[in-house]
């Protein structure tokens, strides 16, 4: 490929859901969504529901953007213009045009709705059709069932549990569950998508 692998800050739209670039303008709508810490009960960091934490994870995500790492995004409902959660893609590798979406976290309230498959769906039609992507991959703590649901629903392959993987902010070196889409497999997972969206 002839276009090189540059991920940008850029506005992703759909129906349910807009993914703005993650600014600190952002930082009062997250704060507001992120009492609740059934949210955070997997996160590697420390909950966000405390201006100073939402804060420094903020930070460290723009870093990384600045660096050429990381993106992130701030998710709205598109119904009433409402921040709901954030996400990101990280662990950019130019050379081997691979992605990972993570970092995302969302307000209970829009559990099981539209929300994440379609903010899922517009990061991977970013990654594979316009960025070129060869690889997007996923991962979540192994004791995650419901986010491993979540992925695997998405059409991502189950890549393995990688052991001993990640420490958490309470110190737990947790095992980590690894999942990939490819790009020969993207346009059977976009079909998959835009069939769950169009229910």
């Amino acid at each position: 490929m002839s276009n090189p692998f540059e991920p940008k800050p850029v506005l992703l739209t759909g129906r349910h859901v807009r993914l703005e670039p993650l600014e600190r303008r952002h930082l009062p709508g997250l704060l507001a969504v992120a009492g609740d810490e059934a949210t955070f009960q997997y996160f590697v960091t420390r909950p966000l529901g405390e201006a100073g934490e939402m804060s420094r994870w903020m930070e460290s995500i723009l870093k990384g953007q600045a660096a050429g790492t990381d993106i992130g995004w701030a998710t709205v409902r598109m119904s009433d213009g409402k921040v709901v959660g954030a996400t990101t893609y990280l662990d950019i590798r130019r050379v081997n045009r691979g992605l990972e979406i993570g970092n995302t976290w969302l307000a209970p309230e829009v559990w099981r709705t539209a929300i994440n498959t379609e903010a899922k769906y517009l990061q991977l039609r970013h990654a594979f059709e316009e960025l070129g992507a060869w690889r997007v991959q996923l991962k979540t703590d192994e004791r995650n069932a419901r986010s491993r649901a979540a992925i695997a629903r998405l059409g991502a392959s189950f890549e393995g549990i990688l052991r001993k993987y990640q420490v958490r902010h309470d110190g737990f070196i947790r095992n980590t569950a690894m999942f990939s889409i490819v790009e020969a497999e993207w346009p059977a997972v976009k079909a998959g998508l835009e069939a769950k969206l169009a229910r």
